[in-house]
């Protein structure tokens, strides 16, 4: 399985959710960039989002988010390197 434009974009949409409140959703709205509209559509259809244009995250999605997150900590570059 390799890094698709298309799954990064997916990424980089879950990386945006606020974890720390499941109060908070997402809007991605019709002038934004069309690969982040058409990825909220494909989180919406993979069961991760609760709206076709972000909305809230599933049970699913929030796991999907906390990964993601994850991922781009671990590899984010350390201070002094």
């Amino acid at each position: 399985m390799t890094y698709t434009p298309e799954r990064t974009a997916e990424l980089e949409i879950l990386g945006l959710f606020n974890l720390d409140s499941a109060q908070e959703g997402l809007k991605i709205h019709k002038d934004a960039s069309p690969h982040l509209i058409d990825a909220a559509q494909r989180l919406y259809e993979k069961g991760l989002t609760t709206q076709a244009d972000g909305g809230y995250l599933t049970s699913l999605g929030r796991d999907a988010a906390e990964h993601a997150q994850a991922l781009l900590l671990i590899l984010a570059p350390t201070q002094g390197a």
